[in-house]
């Protein structure tokens, strides 16, 4: 490989390498193992509605698990994978971390590249919030305190549905539908996913990295962010983690930076299965600081 410059400094090869998580992590499959056996024992063990329809594709399906209490506030998860892998059933852990604190847990699942495109996965992602709001009641949550928190690709997607014109996206959504994100190892630049390797599966041109970059949107409410980043992961990741924070202090919205000492890309996510876990505990903590129980 050429020692051209292709991004910030890097050749392709070092490029790629920044990226290349399951490279850099080889026990990636034990962690997706892990998480789907997880999964698998959450959906036996708590009350859940499974595959519940958001939209006309086979893919727009979301899990929903209840909280014991009547109007709790929901906390939705949005799974990573680069865009191209994974799925909600490798998350349902999630609600075992959230469900003893009162919170209704939602993990939503979309296409993946390279059959649907970037913009249509944010799409999705955005009909998803906007049943929830809609059919809140219908599981006994509350449509005025929705969270996001996502990890990776789903850091990204966070992202994309704080900067969502609701009432531009359908008819009769309210401006605050989201009241907080929480992004895990997010992906806030897309130039250099368009630029690396990670491109023959996402299929970006320029104008579609630029339209989905997070640190390229206009957010028009002023929400709650939470940026959480492990400290043995690759420098690109320190540097996305970071100029998400100038858009945000920017803007002087609320931000809030939690690094997790001795996690990396993958094993930071597994604090969510855990009730009394820092990233727990930080997610309930968003809550409270928007009036959330």
């Amino acid at each position: 490989m050429s020692g051209e410059i292709v991004y910030r400094g890097y050749n392709q090869d070092q490029l790629d390498a920044q990226y290349n998580n399951r490279q850099r992590y080889p026990e990636f499959t034990d962690h997706f193992d892990d998480w789907e056996k997880w999964s698998t024992e959450t959906q036996k063990k708590l009350p859940a509605q499974l595959d519940v329809p958001y939209g006309d594709l086979p893919c727009e399906t979301l899990d929903i698990f209840p909280a014991a209490e009547a109007g709790a506030p929901i906390q939705v998860m949005v799974h990573g994978g680069y865009w191209y892998s994974l799925d909600k059933k490798h998350d349902s852990f999630v609600a075992e971390g959230l469900r003893p604190n009162g919170v209704t847990t939602v993990v939503i699942n979309y296409g993946l590249t390279p059959e649907y495109g970037m913009d249509e996965i944010v799409r999705q992602n955005r009909a998803a919030l906007a049943w929830v709001w809609r059919n809140a009641a219908s599981f006994d949550a509350d449509r005025e305190r929705i969270y996001t928190v996502g990890q990776s690709a789903g850091g990204h997607l966070v992202m994309m549905l704080m900067a969502t014109d609701w009432p531009a996206f359908e008819d009769g959504l309210p401006a605050g539908l989201v009241k907080g994100g929480a992004s895990m190892s997010g992906i806030y630049d897309l130039e250099p996913i368009r630029l690396c390797y990670l491109n023959n599966k996402v299929g970006m041109d320029e104008d579609v990295a630029q339209r989905n970059s997070p640190i390229h949107q206009t957010y028009p409410v002023a929400l709650p962010l939470m940026v959480i980043s492990g400290d043995i992961e690759s420098d690109e990741y320190g540097r996305q983690a970071e100029a998400m924070q100038a858009v945000w202090q920017n803007l002087g919205y609320p931000f809030e930076h939690i690094k997790l000492p001795g996690y990396n890309h993958f094993t930071m996510a597994h604090q969510l299965r855990e009730p009394e876990s820092d990233m727990t505990r930080a997610l309930l903590r968003q809550m409270k600081m928007d009036g959330g129980s």
